[in-house]
């Protein structure tokens, strides 16, 4: 089926569309010739669509978004009322002047209010982008300055590990830096009648304003716009990626009912916040039908338990997760099974880092063993994934399953030629229809080519350094761009991880390469559970593990002991950013971390100068 679906991808995508019960007015001819190039291909051009329309079929009592605030407060929105929500938020901004390719920007927590005010934006065919409330000011400015939008929603607070963090003093610096903006709506968050800043409005005022609209849906062209999301931003300031309404959708559908066999009634979870496209790929299993189980907070607040009783109370089908958590989850010593009944988890998801073997042994052994288990791989650059699960297929330790359908994905070496069972470049060969329509303000397309055609013309080459397996399955071994290169042969970051993070007194590791003598070394750097010190005893298991689980060429040449790690605000450990502080050299975008201070552990190392 994956064969068919890259060989003929007009009959396959015509094929979803009509499986999947898409609302428009279409879907017409797929590709309108055989000709298919990176970038340019054009889908369904005769086809108009609206992305809230077939997010907004249901319209009964079922709950439709479960939500909770750590330990703070939980309830839910019936189909019902999200689409009493929609229609009253959609009048008002209507009302306001937002048309068709507006902006519409929000600083929200990944609540109920979030996904009604998205739906109400992308109803009228203005386009969303959000972040989360952790965001500081730089950051939020670095992304919402370059799309200039005209709406702001935001929150007067946040909860995180048990803690209450305001953020009216930021708004007011942000709505002072974003010149464009007409209008901003205050939703309460941390306090029920918080503090109103001069010329903004509530959000109880803009639903009571329209208590009587229906909802009404902008039909516009497969590729208008839908959302902007935005790179990580570490080493320069973030690309903004515009994604189209129809293809964002028809990948979602896909991937939700074919890969994840998710079906109408189930409730779909997956751990995120609004700055990660994990929120984007979430919110749109109300397309199939789903309940959305929504938390924000701290995942292993007040314990590390916390999450998953509450996804087997609330009966998950799909528990979405990373790997950087389940990690953590074993180091704690903590067995999900043990605890609470995961009888409802049908499949366990997880991204944002390489999923170890041994996370494969931990969730089978300890959390799920009756679930799949599906690793999966993409990013915000097609706002979904190019490897991911099959629920027909077998799972095997340490792998993703295999290729999404309709995506031509291989891997090549430096030479651009595929190679099987050695590791390269992951590429997709042909296009598919959620590839990003541009970059903003990006005219002439120069920086969106530059960023993933310039390696290989004509071919998507990702930037993840990846790995056939013989069993069809795939391996990601780590970002390329930070690859390490000792001795010119090139190692992935996540072959290092996987054998350091299973010695007991390491919590998580950090790897980089340093430029050394003509040559590039290997630098390790360790954060250890509390009480434990970098002796020569544990640097010694630390070498013979390495050299044993992986090879002689992966053994660190210095390994540094740090007190904490950077990261981004999805949970990625940033090792260019740290490569270059290594180097002397400076970080160009701090705010993309959610703890850039950590950075300065990093830098004149006495361990580093020789």
């Amino acid at each position: 089926m994956h064969r068919w679906s890259v060989e003929e991808p007009a009959a396959f995508w015509e094929a979803v569309w009509r499986f999947a019960d898409l609302v428009g007015d279409g879907p017409g001819d797929a590709l309108r010739s055989s000709e298919q190039k990176m970038p340019g291909t054009r889908w369904f051009p005769d086809a108009r669509l609206n992305f809230a329309e077939n997010l907004l079929r249901r319209r009964d009592d079922d709950p439709a978004l479960v939500f909770r605030v750590e330990d703070r407060r939980e309830g839910s929105w019936s189909f019902r009322e999200l689409a009493d929500t929609v229609a009253r938020c959609a009048a008002w901004l209507r009302a306001r002047g937002v048309k068709p390719g507006d902006r519409v920007a929000a600083w929200m927590p990944n609540g109920p209010q979030t996904v009604a005010a998205m739906l109400a934006t992308t109803s009228l065919g203005a386009v969303w982008s959000s972040c989360s409330p952790d965001f500081g000011t730089r950051g939020v400015l670095d992304r919402f300055g370059q799309i200039e939008p005209t709406i702001l929603f935001a929150v007067d607070g946040y909860f995180y590990n048990g803690k209450q963090h305001d953020v009216l003093g930021r708004l007011a610096e942000v709505r002072a830096g974003l010149p464009s903006l007409r209008e901003t709506v205050l939703v309460p968050f941390a306090h029920e009648d918080p503090g109103l800043p001069e010329g903004a409005t509530r959000w109880a005022d803009v639903l009571a304003a329209h208590a009587d609209a229906e909802l009404v849906f902008e039909r516009l062209p497969f590729d208008h716009p839908l959302y902007v999301l935005y790179s990580s931003g570490t080493t320069g300031p973030p690309k903004c990626i515009v994604h189209g309404a129809g293809g964002t959708l028809l990948q979602h559908v896909k991937e939700h009912r074919l890969h994840v066999d998710l079906r109408e009634g189930e409730r779909l979870f997956y751990f995120t916040t609004t700055g990660w496209m994990m929120w984007n790929w979430l919110v749109s299993g109300l397309a199939s039908g789903a309940t959305l189980l929504l938390y924000d907070g701290a995942p292993a607040y007040p314990d590390v338990g916390a999450l998953f009783e509450w996804v087997a109370r609330e009966g998950a089908a799909v528990f979405g997760t990373s790997a950087k958590f389940l990690d953590a989850v074993a180091k704690a010593g903590y067995a999900p099974r043990e605890h609470v009944d995961l009888g409802a988890v049908r499949t366990i998801l997880s991204t944002g880092s390489p999923l170890a073997p041994e996370g494969f042994d931990f969730v089978y052994e300890h959390v799920a063993p009756h679930a799949q288990l599906a690793s999966i791989s993409g990013g915000t650059d097609i706002v979904s994934c190019f490897v991911l699960g099959c629920p027909v297929a077998p799972v095997w330790r340490g792998e993703i399953q295999g290729p999404g359908l309709g995506m031509a994905v291989d891997v090549y070496d430096e030479d651009g030629r595929p190679v099987r069972e050695h590791k390269g470049e992951l590429v997709c060969t042909r296009p598919f229809p959620s590839m990003p329509t541009g970059f903003w303000n990006d005219p002439d397309g120069a920086r969106y080519r530059a960023a993933y055609f310039e390696r290989f013309p004509g071919i998507w080459c990702h930037g993840d350094f990846a790995e056939w397996t013989a069993n069809g399955g795939m391996v990601i071994h780590g970002r390329s761009d930070a690859v390490l290169n000792p001795g010119g042969v090139r190692i992935g970051t996540a072959e290092i991880y996987r054998q350091v993070e299973q010695i007991d007194a390491v919590v998580e590791g950090l790897v980089v390469g340093q430029a050394w003598e003509g040559d590039e070394r290997i630098v390790l750097f360790v954060r250890l559970r509390d009480g434990v010190s970098l002796d020569e005893e544990l640097r010694a298991e630390i070498r013979d593990r390495v050299r044993r689980g992986a090879s002689p060429r992966h053994v660190p040449a210095r390994i540094v002991s740090v007190p904490d790690i950077p990261r981004t605000r999805s949970g990625k450990i940033v090792e260019v950013a740290v490569r270059e502080v290594v180097h002397g050299r400076p970080v160009k975008n701090r705010e993309a971390l959610a703890n850039p201070e950590a950075l300065a552990h990093f830098a004149d190392r006495e361990e580093l100068a020789s």
